[in-house]
């Protein structure tokens, strides 16, 4: 078929003809991982090849890029034994950030670099946040920052050429309004280091891609309105009897924008994180877990989207450089079944929204609190330490099945075509009626998350596909609590802490067996779905190669 013949390409879905909109593939532009020197095991690698060849993921962002445990900043020579010997002057060695961008490079994809955190020579407060010991502060000499960040994207541009390195991104840290974890200074601060280091960026190549500011969440209280957080401000939020009516905004979004542009700064995208939760404390100082509905990053998407269109930056892109279910990397939520469906429902309706939204993680080698605790423990990743499929890499699997081009949209699914083949494929899901506006929500436990079964009810899928080719075979594959459901049978087998030999070759058998049948187009042209989805289901339909 011509490009020309398949731009004109028409489809009569329940007996009328449809026109065609775009999908971007929002959810395979980004996805996240924990830190830099994780990238070098070869669990990481094998997985991440993997993620990438399955799910179609372009970039990957994950934490400290500029660690000690990457030696890429050094102001001493370092000794096994000894004492350290101080160096003239600071020295700069990436054998290991390359092993891990040539790595990336090599698999198809390429980095979201996110530029943190300090190096520990380099840092004003140490060891701030996670178990291998994050340094966030402010650098002690803000030249010396600037030397580092120029240094780096210099190496990188000689070593992987500018074409290249312009395709990238460079984000300016990671949460800066999350005091003292994350960062110890005051926001001026963090907007005082974005302005030396997109400047640096900007004088080595005006074409290089730098954004920020990376904030956590949507708060509807003034807790980030100062310098440093206030949490006496959050009292009100930890008290609403109805989070959900409450004004939700972007943190620090719109005082980046108007610093900025007051000092006419580059901004080529912004970046925040939108997890569906937030964290308020009391006025007893006991701190209150909040999980908002179902649309609620549609709803922040929207109110980003509006507020960004209408600043000084309208053309600035749009990267949510982590999102997930929950923040938490011991929630047994992303684990299930449930954390798929929402997943896949959330992506199908916010592909417009953004330019990505990064899930925060493709794997559980993950080690902000140490190696997880059993083989599915709520971490974050779409696969476990053992690199065994969870429901949401099945999801993310199918959401990329799906063409580029829109022809039907309903509350439980789409129908799409590939502009490049004209061949179709569909994504359904039955987010149970019964949660209504609820989000999955979190849980401490594996069996707590299994309320969330009795869920219902079954969601019939009924639709008509015409001006197709009688003879044409499409491939139906479907994940519900039957198929594919991995922590269940964990569950089922006694959630054993260490697994045996047999334990994993079972359970890696259980989560890639998934119902599959097939459909042949009739002697009409006309191609009948009709399947009943049992609650939470995620079933993907493609054409048959």
């Amino acid at each position: 078929m011509t490009n020309d013949a398949q731009s004109e390409s028409r489809f009569r879905i329940d007996g009328e003809l449809r026109d065609e909109s775009p999908l971007p593939h929002i959810w395979s532009e980004c996805v996240g991982a924990g830190r830099a020197n994780e990238a070098l095991r070869a669990d990481w690698q094998q997985q991440f090849g993997e993620a990438v060849d399955a799910c179609g993921f372009r970039y990957i962002r994950f934490h400290g890029v500029f660690h000690d445990d990457m030696f890429v900043y050094r102001e001493s020579y370092g000794h096994g034994f000894g004492p350290d010997t101080p160096l003239a002057s600071p020295m700069y060695t990436f054998s290991y950030v390359d092993k891990v961008f040539d790595f990336i490079l090599e698999s198809g994809a390429r980095p979201f670099v996110e530029l943190g955190f300090m190096p520990r020579e380099l840092a004003t407060v140490h060891e701030t946040v996670f178990w291998w010991g994050a340094h966030c502060s402010p650098p002690k000499d803000m030249a010396r920052w600037v030397e580092l960040v120029t240094r780096s994207i210099e190496h990188w541009i000689d070593r992987y050429g500018l074409a290249e390195v312009r395709q990238w991104r460079f984000e300016v840290w990671n949460e800066p309004n999350l005091v003292p974890h994350f960062w110890t200074g005051t926001k001026t601060e963090y907007f005082e280091l974005y302005e030396h280091t997109v400047t640096a960026i900007k004088n080595i190549d005006p074409e290089l891609k730098v954004g920020g500011p990376s904030t956590s969440v949507f708060v509807p209280d003034d807790r980030y309105q100062g310098e440093v957080e206030d949490r006496s401000a959050m009292h009100g939020t930890a008290s609403a009897s109805d989070v959900d009516v409450l004004d939700w905004r972007p943190v620090w979004i719109d005082d980046f924008i108007d610093w900025c542009a007051k000092r006419r700064l580059p901004v080529d995208f912004i970046s925040t994180h939108l997890y569906p939760t937030d964290f308020a404390y009391g006025a007893d100082g006991q701190a209150v877990h909040i999980t908002r509905y179902a649309d609620a990053t549609f709803d922040d998407l929207t109110l980003l989207r509006d507020l960004v269109a209408n600043s000084a930056y309208p053309d600035a892109e749009i990267h949510i450089t982590e999102w997930s279910t929950s923040p938490s990397a011991r929630d047994f939520i992303h684990d299930t079944l449930f954390a798929a469906t929402y997943i896949t429902r959330a992506y199908l309706k916010c592909a417009t929204l953004a330019d990505s939204i990064s899930y925060w993680t493709f794997t559980d080698v993950f080690e902000e609190g140490g190696a997880g605790l059993g083989p599915f423990h709520g971490g974050f990743g779409l696969v476990n330490e053992a690199g065994i499929h969870k429901p949401t890499f099945h999801a993310f699997r199918m959401l990329q099945r799906l063409g580029d081009r829109l022809l039907l949209a309903t509350s439980d699914g789409v129908v799409t075509r590939d502009s490049r083949t004209s061949t179709l494929s569909a994504l359904f899901f039955n987010y149970p009626e019964e949660m209504a506006t609820r989000g999955v929500g979190s849980a401490n436990s594996y069996p707590a998350t299994r309320a969330l079964a009795e869920k219902g009810p079954n969601r019939r899928i009924r639709h008509s596909i015409g001006e197709l080719e009688p003879g044409t075979r499409f491939l139906v594959e479907i994940m519900d609590w039957e198929h594919g459901n991995v922590a269940e049978a964990w569950h089922q087998l006694g959630s054993p802490l260490n697994l045996s030999r047999a334990d994993s070759s079972y359970l890696r058998t259980v989560a890639d067996s998934l119902r599959s049948f097939t459909l042949t187009v009739p002697d009409n042209g006309v191609l009948e779905i009709d399947v009943d989805l049992s609650p939470w289901a995620v079933m993907s339909l493609r054409q048959a190669a």
